[in-house]
């Protein structure tokens, strides 16, 4: 009898180390996880730290660790994800659309629609953010003929819009003085320097690129509004008219109509559902500590994250937590 119970423990045992054996590597090939982001002054360095953060503070309990890159911004992320060389990445609501669908971009229409692209949830609001020297005298975009301005550096979704954008106002870049493609955070220094008289970018507020200009200088943001922004807020469903508040930044205390994309979270549909259910697990069942990470994610509504911005599938992951807190 003892033997017969001593045999059976050494079969389960046997049983349990053959199972956490084939388990390891399951676990393993999702622990591991990068996000990508933008330029570590702008505002999607700091949403993929916080998600990362939240991410790591479990990761004993679910085996999922994150980390961070800069990098170019929402196409370069796009298009790494595409090319398995990130697993996650922040990307404008429109570039998520035009990527899934192989349109807007030339690198997307080459490439094809990306249909493995999947979305995880929006974040925070990006207006269309334009900032002039006073002395520039550039009030509305219309102003911006002849003068030398910063599109976004190559690559970002930032540039992408502009060439949207300036396009739909039957402009092209040769209409500029200058079509500087600096990075993001060179833009204030350059401003303030009488080396561009504006810079264009599409960024959360309160940021702190914003408020380096306006402090460092005299600057003023320009107005975007007209039959072009009108025309593409009715014709996208991911763009939509903003305001930028009066007040937010020194020496413009009024507010500034402009129109936006919302930051969005996305992955492709290779990345284990189980990685990225325990990543929207960490944000959502956190979602306090999280809002408090960033300024720009004061205002977020957890059901709005599921629904607003979304132009690709929500990946089965997400799906599973969502449909768990009753959201779907």
């Amino acid at each position: 009898m003892i033997k017969k119970q001593f045999t059976t423990k050494l079969m389960v045992a046997g049983m349990t180390l053959a199972a956490s054996m084939t388990a390891a590597p399951v676990l393993a090939a999702g622990s591991f996880i990068t996000i990508g982001t933008g330029g570590v002054t702008g505002v999607y360095y700091p949403t993929g730290g916080a998600i990362c953060r939240l991410v790591n503070k479990g990761r004993k309990k679910h085996g999922v660790r994150c980390s961070v890159e800069s990098t170019g911004g929402s196409v370069y992320n796009i298009n790494a994800i595409r090319a398995g060389e990130l697993d996650m990445g922040v990307a404008q609501s429109d570039w998520q659309y035009h990527a899934y669908h192989g349109t807007g971009k030339k690198s997307f229409i080459d490439a094809g629609p990306f249909k493995e692209l999947r979305a995880v949830f929006s974040v925070h609001p990006e207006p269309i953010s334009i900032i002039a020297r006073k002395d520039a005298n550039i009030k509305t975009i219309d102003d911006l003929v002849g003068k030398r301005v910063n599109i976004g550096n190559p690559g970002s979704g930032t540039e992408a819009t502009w060439n949207v954008l300036w396009k739909a106002m039957g402009h092209t870049n040769k209409d500029l003085k200058l079509a500087a493609q600096m990075k993001s955070s060179e833009t204030p220094g350059a401003l303030c320097d009488n080396k561009i008289d504006a810079f264009f970018w599409a960024v959360g507020n309160p940021a702190a690129l914003n408020k380096e200009a306006t402090t460092t200088c005299d600057a003023n943001f320009v107005k975007v509004e007209g039959p072009a922004v009108d025309m593409l807020v009715e014709k996208y469903p991911f763009y939509g008219k903003t305001v930028i508040p009066g007040g937010m930044y020194r020496g413009n205390p009024d507010d500034i109509p402009t129109f936006g994309v919302l930051a969005t979270f996305v992955t492709s549909a290779k990345v284990p559902a189980d990685t990225v259910y325990q990543v929207v697990k960490a944000v959502f069942d956190n979602f306090g500590a999280f809002k408090k990470l960033h300024p720009a994610f004061a205002h977020l509504n957890e059901k709005d994250m599921i629904t607003k911005g979304i132009s690709a599938p929500l990946h089965p992951g997400a799906v599973r937590y969502y449909k768990e807190r009753g959201w779907m």
